[in-house]
């Protein structure tokens, strides 16, 4: 898998995830547990598309 297609994976991951949580948020009955987790995977994904799109320096 090259790096775009890879960044362009996680990207969508990351819009999927998003719509669920907004999706949840107007839910009453959704657990606030897993809303939570689901933030939690959102920013470990944002975190992974950073490192991606910023070269590290050594």
């Amino acid at each position: 898998m090259s790096l775009a297609s890879h960044l362009a994976e996680l990207q969508r991951k990351h819009g999927d995830i998003e719509r669920q949580i907004d999706e949840a948020m107007t839910s009453p009955s959704f657990d606030d547990l897993e809303l939570i987790k689901l933030k939690r995977r959102k920013l470990a994904l944002k975190d992974q598309i950073e490192k991606l799109r910023v070269p590290t320096t050594h």
